[in-house]
């Protein structure tokens, strides 16, 4: 069991360094070039920092429940422009789609 949490260990300072890297390549290539004047200006937004590290986590981590938290994190935050992506449908699909995540969360949980 020690092998297995060193590996744990190792899969969480992979996901954090990549997800340092690539924050800390955008800060420097927004300095660069400033991606509000290219017309991204969402690139650099701070609420998508988190979006950036929960596919880090996502990709270079095995257990894959800190970037699902981080990127259901980035959702709520971002809640916004996910209704307004959803558009009719966020009235009654969002609060479905909260009560059956809620739902299985639990069930998992609970075995």
């Amino acid at each position: 069991m020690g092998a297995a949490k060193a590996n744990n260990s190792k899969d969480t300072y992979m996901a954090t360094a990549v997800s340092f890297i690539v924050i800390g390549a955008l800060f420097l290539i927004d300095k660069l070039i400033h991606f509000s004047s290219l017309g991204l200006p969402w690139v650099m937004n701070k609420d998508n920092m988190l979006l950036y590290a929960s596919v880090c986590f996502l990709i270079f981590k095995r257990d894959k429940s800190i970037g699902f938290v981080l990127l259901g994190l980035w959702l709520v935050m971002n809640i916004g422009l996910v209704m307004s992506l959803l558009g009719s449908l966020s009235g009654y699909l969002l609060p479905l789609t909260l009560l059956i995540i809620g739902i299985i969360l639990f069930w998992i949980a609970k075995r």
